[in-house]
């Protein structure tokens, strides 16, 4: 299966999670795995969040991205995979002053 992303529709969150700023998105979701193409935009955060029910893996395509996983900080270059394993916590904050690109996919995860 091919997902083109250029085709898929943009969304522009302000606040994701909570966090400030804006996210912009373009999403592919079988209700049963959604990957994601992102754009982080200067400055701008995802907030604080747990993930229940499944895990998060992103992988930098652009930039870099600072994220706190249960409240340890590391920055993740482009290149680099930051993974929020099911049920513990994360927040990303992109502290530059140029945009971030990513990978996100979310996997449903059987408990």
């Amino acid at each position: 299966m091919i997902i083109d992303f250029e085709k898929t529709e943009e969304k522009v969150v302000e606040n994701f999670k909570g966090g400030n700023g804006t996210l912009i998105m373009r999403a592919a979701d079988d209700g049963k795995v959604k990957i994601m193409r992102n754009t982080l935009t200067a400055g701008s955060s995802i907030g604080m969040h747990t993930h229940e029910g499944n895990c998060e893996v992103m992988y930098i395509i652009k930039g870099e991205i600072t994220f706190v996983c249960d409240g340890t900080e590391e920055t993740v270059h482009a290149g680099e995979v930051h993974y929020c394993p099911c049920g513990h916590t994360h927040s990303a904050e992109n502290r530059t002053a140029e945009d971030a690109e990513f990978f996100a996919i979310v996997p449903e995860t059987k408990l």
